[in-house]
């Protein structure tokens, strides 16, 4: 009998369409898409704010309801709640459709990340918010559900329902950082909707891990890409330094006029900090309140899956991570490596590029072209970064 060859496709790799566009194809539907998101409502319906904003247009897509309302179930209460009772977070894993509640408000035992292919791990979105076990935990998380690579958020459901997460989005509520709608606080870094910029890198298309340690402390600095600044910010200190070690191993790379990192994210570049959030002008600032636990664990699911979706010339692609190059970058960075498989990945450790420690090490370090000559033995031809494409 003759056997059909099956088409697999990545998650990564389905294109993604903007809010308008996909509440135009799904006007007139009334089913949830294959990720699980909530389909937009009819033309005619009305459209609440993101998920745990307090926003009060009524044009805006998917998942609206106002935080307060979320948090109070009768609308004309006075709507001040600076403190709530937070319930014990349900228990989600990524291909599983079932949860249960933990008998533990202090502490919840990780499951075991997902033995199946990337692609083949079932996810659901609305699922996953519905076993959440109050409205206050649904506003908490809010932030993560609108904003985090839903290849990403797939692998970390479960991770964002533990205690300690849940009382770092407590913390961080009350230093102000809400939904992605909401006005960004004025004195911490990156503003909300860019925490998890860093996630716009698909998992299984990650081909290095560049680990810092806390966002830039300076106004308009950050947007949640480790090193990275917008367009038009002058390059800070450390990534000068970063540009000048490339150009050491690449004398062909002439250094842009911008710090702006999107194209090696591109790429297949992660970049990601130990911490994602700071106070201005405090470097550690919201360091020890949870991030590092957090990132620890994204660094075990890169472990597992990073690459999957990477193969040589003429090969399928496993949908299990074949390895990455993580370089880590600072003393902290270091310590997020530790757990990583070494036979499995190319680990590369330095001191940091800032300028109180760029010359312990941090010089010199060859990482670049290090970096390609492993890729290119791994993937093949091709296989490396183009790090002057910027």
């Amino acid at each position: 009998m003759a056997t059909v060859a099956q088409t697999v496709v990545y998650l990564e790799d389905v294109p993604v369409q903007t809010k308008k566009e996909s509440a135009a194809a799904a006007a007139a539907k009334d089913t949830s898409s294959s990720d699980g998101e909530d389909v937009p409502a009819p033309k005619n319906a009305e459209k609440p704010a993101p998920m745990g904003s307090v926003s009060t247009n009524t044009t805006t897509t998917k998942r609206q309801r106002t935080l307060f309302d979320m948090m109070s179930s009768d609308a004309s209460a006075p709507k001040k709640q600076k403190t709530l009772a937070f319930a014990p977070a349900a228990r989600f894993t990524a291909g599983s459709t079932t949860t249960s509640k933990s008998t533990s408000t202090t502490a919840m035992k990780r499951r075991l990340l997902p033995s199946q292919k990337l692609n083949s791990i079932p996810f659901s979105l609305s699922a996953f918010t519905a076993a959440l076990p109050d409205d206050a935990t649904r506003a908490l998380l809010a932030l993560e559900c609108d904003c985090m690579g839903k290849s990403w958020l797939k692998l970390l459901a479960d991770e964002i329902s533990q205690p300690y997460f849940l009382a770092l989005k407590r913390f961080l509520y009350e230093e102000g950082v809400r939904g992605a709608g909401d006005a960004p606080p004025p004195r911490i870094y990156p503003a909300p909707k860019n925490i998890y910029a860093w996630s716009d890198t698909p998992l299984g298309r990650v081909k290095v891990v560049i680990l810092g340690q806390d966002p830039y402390i300076s106004p308009g600095q950050a947007h949640g890409l480790s090193f990275s600044v917008p367009m038009g910010v002058g390059v800070p200190a450390s990534l000068q330094n970063i540009y000048q070690q490339l150009r050491s191993e690449y004398p062909s790379f002439t250094p842009p006029r911008h710090g702006h990192l999107a194209g090696w994210a591109a790429q297949g570049v992660l970049l990601l900090n130990t911490v994602l959030t700071v106070r201005a002008g405090q470097s550690d600032s919201h360091a020890e309140r949870g991030w590092e636990t957090f990132t620890e664990r994204v660094m075990q699911v890169v472990d597992k899956y990073g690459g999957a979706a990477l193969a040589r010339p003429g090969e399928s692609a496993p949908g299990v991570g074949r390895g990455v190059v993580v370089m880590a970058w600072g003393a902290k960075a270091a310590k997020r490596v530790t757990g990583l498989d070494t036979g499995k990945h190319l680990i590369l450790k330095s001191a940091h590029p800032s300028p109180k420690s760029a010359d312990r090490g941090f010089f010199g370090n060859g990482h670049f072209k290090k970096a390609n000559e492993w890729l290119e033995a791994r993937y093949g031809e091709g296989g490396g970064i183009d790090w002057a494409k910027l």
